[in-house]
């Protein structure tokens, strides 16, 4: 299979293989709930959702607990986190393949990434910022690793495999409808509900007019 990017090519194979299996349990489960009971307190009239970089699916899993009627959608580029998204969430819409590849058909009510934009080569993310526009009714919750300037962090022994930005505030220049609804931090030492240390920004999207890509 043939990737646009370096990124691509390392999630897709063995060490994406292994993210997926270190990346599971009832423990991280129930701090996904957590998370989302959280960072979507103010998200109203939620009927479908869309993540982008899914894994196993535990983000979903969590979702459906809060919102049971949810439609789910998802794109994964490794092949065994889809497997287990399948088999986890049988009813989810899913699409194996990268996200830069991915085209929005359709919109939903809730946008998601967690954890995935810290890993994309810095120089595609204008193109993955107008998918999760595209993709959005009205909810973009982007959750990762954030700094106010662009940097790059030393991955687990792996070079430009990481990357700090301010994600939200990239998103909210360049498409004037939306606008910032929520945000908060997800702290690894929470006595209860340990999250990877994640800054996290709900963002509304307004249903008049669009912005400029």
């Amino acid at each position: 299979m043939t990737f646009k990017t370096e990124q691509e090519a390392f999630w897709h194979g063995d060490f994406g293989d292994a993210y997926t299996q270190r990346n599971s349990g009832a423990a991280m489960l129930g701090s996904a709930t957590a998370f989302f009971a959280k960072a979507l307190a103010r998200a109203h009239g939620l009927g479908s959702a869309l993540e982008l970089g899914a894994n196993r699916g535990v983000n979903l899993e969590a979702l459906r607990r809060l919102f049971p009627a949810l439609e789910l959608h998802a794109v994964e580029i490794n092949p065994t986190a889809a497997r287990v998204l399948a088999e986890t969430v049988p009813d989810v819409h899913l699409t194996v393949g990268s996200l830069l590849d991915y085209r929005p058909d359709a919109e939903f009510d809730l946008v998601l990434v967690k954890g995935v934009l810290i890993h994309l080569a810095p120089d595609v993310l204008p193109e993955v910022y107008a998918t999760l526009y595209a993709s959005c009714r009205r909810y973009l919750l982007v959750a990762e690793y954030y700094n106010p300037t662009p940097v790059t962090v030393t991955y687990r022994g792996h070079e430009g495999r990481l990357f700090k930005r301010d994600f939200a505030g990239e998103l909210l220049d360049r498409y004037p409808t939306l606008r910032l609804l929520d945000y908060g931090f997800a702290y690894h030492r929470d006595p209860l509900h340990p999250q990877d240390d994640l800054t996290w920004f709900l963002l509304e999207r307004s249903p008049d007019g669009d912005a400029a890509p």
